[in-house]
């Protein structure tokens, strides 16, 4: 090739390059220029939204709020120890474990969806009306035979029909004799249990077929039912054959609100009974350990209350949860594993001896009954010479405030 020739050719090239550049940079300039003209058309004919506005309040706000740290430190200092206060503590970890079970209930209802299966109504979400607020639910647990017995707490210790309407609406406590159904239901004994009922209206029916070898169904039955009917602070469980004094049991009771997880009663660890034949044998004696081995600790059966986070979680749990033949062992065995805190009230298990001298130095006893017949021996007779000696008075309930 010739040098005039590639001359030739480097120039054509050189020529072609330098306009592809001006065109390249002249395409540039004009996106630049639309897109200016375009944002300008666009702020003129449109107002700026209003998350832009707030947001430059926001900015402006905090500024401000910067500005003035330094005059409020000795403020934030004083509520930073209002919010360590025992009380804020206690109230803050009480809030959270009622989170933690309704998220359980709410995973509970989920997997009950997932599997195809029908959602029980313990696990459906919250009505958006809220459900008046009680401070205890005192479930009196009784037995088709024991007419008597109930005719006696009704004429000492628990207030009849208006009055005990009464308590519920301005002092927030529900008193109600628990009993389930016969083996054949509608048959002459749940036809004598309907007739006391509507004549005093004083009875909790559970689903439940009543048996002494199913207490601890029935004691599982019976939390269940009163969480899913009225939203209180506690959950007492009391024997018919037990002498009550329910301010008393209020006052104690309302010492605990602030606290999330709490298992009341006269905490006891009795001997694991493995031999057959003899009073609250244990079946499953085995999984205690050796023979001659003791219960771990648990409240007493006579009487014992457990807050509502713990009813929550029965109701929450109640498939799962295995039943010991004796009820009290039952339910102290739930609670193992749980952050819980057991409270041992030796108020709550006075003798029907010990309870009266103790009234009259100002302890009120909240129960007594006999510890040899594990309630008041021949209560139905002696309930209204005990609650002379041993009651609070009549005046005490609509007196006291929780």
């Amino acid at each position: 090739m010739s040098l005039k020739h590639h001359h030739h050719h480097r120039g054509v090239e050189l020529s072609a390059a330098s306009k592809s550049f001006v065109s390249k940079k002249w395409a540039f300039l004009l996106c630049i220029g639309f897109f200016c003209a375009g944002t300008l058309f666009s702020d003129r004919m449109w107002p700026e939204p209003e998350a832009n506005v707030a947001s430059r309040e926001a900015a402006s706000d905090e500024r401000l709020l910067l500005m003035s740290e330094d005059c409020d430190s000795s403020k934030k200092t004083s509520l930073g120890e209002v919010y360590k206060s025992p009380d804020a503590t206690q109230t803050l970890d009480k809030t959270i474990s009622t989170l933690e079970m309704e998220l359980a209930a709410a995973r509970a209802a989920q997997e009950s969806i997932m599997n195809g299966s029908p959602v029980s109504d313990e696990f459906k979400l919250p009505e958006t009306v809220t459900k008046r607020k009680y401070l205890m639910v005192v479930g009196i647990n009784t037995a088709f035979n024991s007419r008597k017995r109930r005719d006696s707490v009704r004429a000492t210790w628990m207030p009849p029909g208006e009055e005990r309407k009464k308590l519920e609406e301005e002092k927030g406590i529900v008193m109600r004799f628990v009993i389930g159904h016969s083996a054949t239901p509608g048959g002459i004994l749940d036809r004598a249990i309907q007739a006391e009922e509507s004549k005093h209206g004083d009875f909790l029916r559970l689903d439940h077929v009543e048996g002494y070898l199913e207490l601890s169904a029935k004691t599982k039955s019976y939390f269940i039912t009163a969480f899913e009917l009225w939203d209180a602070d506690f959950y007492v469980k009391v024997d018919d054959d037990v002498h009550v004094n329910i301010a008393t049991l209020g006052a104690e009771l309302a010492k605990y609100r602030m606290k999330p997880r709490v298992y009341i009663g006269c905490m006891k660890s009795g001997p694991v009974l493995a031999q057959k034949g003899v009073r609250y044998h244990e079946p499953e004696y085995w999984k205690f350990g050796e023979e001659g081995n003791r219960y771990f600790r648990h409240a007493t059966g006579q009487l014992y209350a457990v807050s509502r986070e713990l009813a929550s979680y029965i109701s929450i749990n109640k498939n799962v949860l295995h039943k010991y033949v004796n009820e009290d062992v039952s339910l102290g065995s739930w609670f193992l594993g749980l952050d819980v805190e057991h409270v041992d009230d030796r108020r709550l298990c006075c003798g029907t001896t010990d309870c009266e001298w103790k009234a009259q130095a100002g302890n009120m006893c909240v129960a007594s009954f006999d510890w040899s017949c594990s309630g008041i021996c021949r209560s139905a007779d002696r309930m209204k010479d005990v609650h002379r000696r041993c009651g609070e008075g009549p005046n005490a309930l609509m007196a006291v405030s929780f």
